[in-house]
């Protein structure tokens, strides 16, 4: 408790002594394994996501089909395109992704997590854009659970005054 900044001085004579400590940013190293893939676990409500991200033509296979044929809807499709589109390496990657539990929209929802976390670990410098549209962040909104005395979470049988 002898190094106490107590004022102003003390403070200048840490600033300019030696006993200041500067840390420096050690730069992130791409996550690969040995067949130069990189797996991420995307999760989203009750869906869960195993992904797998390698350099190819850009084809997308979830759960062993084709993304247009297991997400026929194009909106769930557009999910899936956004963390490609957002680093600017969209037909760059092929993507392969088993998919658990969930609906649809969650398991959309799941890979794209599982994407914007694989394509960060394979290359590290892609982690700001991804990070700043959000893809890095697990959406934990989940449904909430029904309660008893009620109809469902919060909905209440009709009242009747008579």
């Amino acid at each position: 408790m002898s190094d106490q900044i107590t004022s102003l001085e003390d403070l200048a004579a840490v600033a300019e002594g030696t006993s200041a400590v500067v840390e420096i940013a050690v730069p992130r190293e791409p996550v690969r394994d040995d067949l130069g893939r990189s797996y991420a676990t995307g999760k989203r409500k009750d869906a869960v996501a195993r992904v797998w991200i390698k350099p190819g033509s850009g084809k997308v296979t979830v759960n062993g089909k084709d993304q247009d044929a297991y997400f026929a809807r194009p909106v769930l499709q557009l999910i899936l395109r956004q963390p490609m589109q957002v680093a600017g390496v969209e037909g760059e990657f092929d993507v392969v992704a088993t998919v658990k539990g969930g609906g649809l929209t969650g398991q959309a929802g799941a890979v794209k997590h599982g994407i914007s976390k694989a394509l960060q670990l394979y290359e590290p410098s892609l982690r700001g854009a991804l990070k700043a549209a959000g893809f890095l962040t697990r959406d934990s909104r989940v449904v909430e659970r029904k309660k008893f005395g009620k109809r469902k979470a919060r909905r209440s049988f009709q009242f009747s005054k008579r």
